[in-house]
């Protein structure tokens, strides 16, 4: 059986990447494919204990290094209950955030080495890399004016906007170095319009 497609949702706070999740879901199902639906951190039962540890704002205290290690632990967990076994029987992944979320929030945002993530990516991840990264590029204060609406702010929500503007630099800088894998979609468009060009893209990237 042929290796499923991973298909990784990437953006800053209120990019709307779980609503277009969906998105993607109907147009891979409305040609045939077998499909998993996925997001980090989480994933997993236990995956999401983490996560709950990761965006809780009570634990302000967590350090840098604490972050990185839960999140790449969440991911460990993930990856192997769930993401491997799904392209292995050739189902099509769809997931919210993957690895690039790393660089871009421990990497950029917290201030993590390069070196380090890549060794975690390597260790954790091994050849497991997503065929195509939709970024939903969004300006920062808009993101967060977004995800206002949707109740209180968790952990990383709550942060300077300086550190949504560092999330969002590495974002464009990765998708800038890796143009055959990343995809820009501007998520400052309605809903729809977003829709259109994400289909667009899939039409371009997957035929």
């Amino acid at each position: 059986m042929n290796r499923g497609r991973f298909i990784v949702l990437e953006g800053g706070e209120g990019a709307g990447k779980s609503t277009q999740v969906d998105t993607v879901a109907e147009w891979l199902s409305a040609r045939g494919r077998a499909v998993l639906r996925t997001r980090e951190p989480g994933g997993t039962p236990l995956a999401e204990r983490i996560r709950g540890l990761l965006i809780d704002r009570d634990n302000a205290e967590m350090t840098a290094e604490c972050e990185t290690l839960l999140v790449f632990a969440a991911r460990s967990q993930h990856l192997r209950e769930r993401i491997a076994p799904a392209l292995a029987a050739g189902k099509d992944v769809i997931s919210d955030r993957f690895v690039d979320a790393s660089y871009a929030y421990q990497g950029g945002g917290r201030g993590i080495d390069t070196e380090h993530l890549d060794h975690l990516e390597s260790w954790i991840c091994g050849p497991t890399r997503p065929d195509l990264v939709l970024l939903l590029d969004l300006e920062p204060t808009v993101g967060r004016a977004r995800a206002a609406r949707r109740g209180a702010a968790d952990r990383f929500e709550q942060e300077a906007l300086r550190f949504a503007e560092k999330v969002r630099e590495v974002y464009l800088e990765r998708a800038h170095q890796h143009p055959e894998r990343y995809a820009i979609i501007d998520a400052g468009q309605n809903e729809e319009d977003v829709r259109s060009a994400i289909q667009a893209t899939l039409e371009a990237r997957l035929r």
